[in-house]
């Protein structure tokens, strides 16, 4: 197995990037009344759980998806490079890691985006729950994979 590439940990652009996620959650919380968690969006959009939006939800709801597959390819075309990421899988691995993911997302009724920025960010429970289980799991599994498999 090919050894885990770290991204390169820069604090002022983490800074930056988060206090813009946290700008774009607030916006969405103060103009709509909404969380900005990608799942519920995305699952209000596509119709997986009905009554969880109005005929006025679509247009933000698409909007702010357009925006999330827009910004970098904006800050591609402005810096003239796209980060180098990696993932060290096979497409099985990622198939297997993309359905725990959509079923963990619709058992906890949200995603790190809901959870981890709204959610504890309203001093939900719920979220506090959630997002403490995902990260122990994360910390286990990058052990288990890492150091025992």
């Amino acid at each position: 197995m090919e050894p885990a590439v770290l991204t390169e940990f820069t604090p002022w652009l983490s800074f930056l990037g988060g206090s813009l996620i946290g700008l774009s959650a607030i916006m969405v919380m103060g103009l709509f009344g909404k969380i900005a968690g990608i799942s519920g969006i995305t699952n209000a959009l596509i119709g997986l759980f009905p009554g969880q939006s109005g005929p006025d939800d679509r247009d933000w709801r698409l909007s702010f998806l357009f925006g999330l597959i827009a910004a970098p390819l904006a800050l591609m075309l402005l810096s003239g490079s796209f980060p180098q990421q990696s993932v060290p899988t096979n497409l099985v691995g990622m198939l297997i890691a993309g359905l725990l993911v959509g079923i963990g997302t619709a058992l906890g009724s949200g995603c790190t985006s809901g959870h981890g920025v709204c959610g504890l960010a309203r001093l939900s429970t719920r979220s506090l729950a959630a997002v403490i289980t995902f990260l122990l799991v994360a910390i286990l599994t990058t052990t288990l994979v890492r150091h025992v498999f």
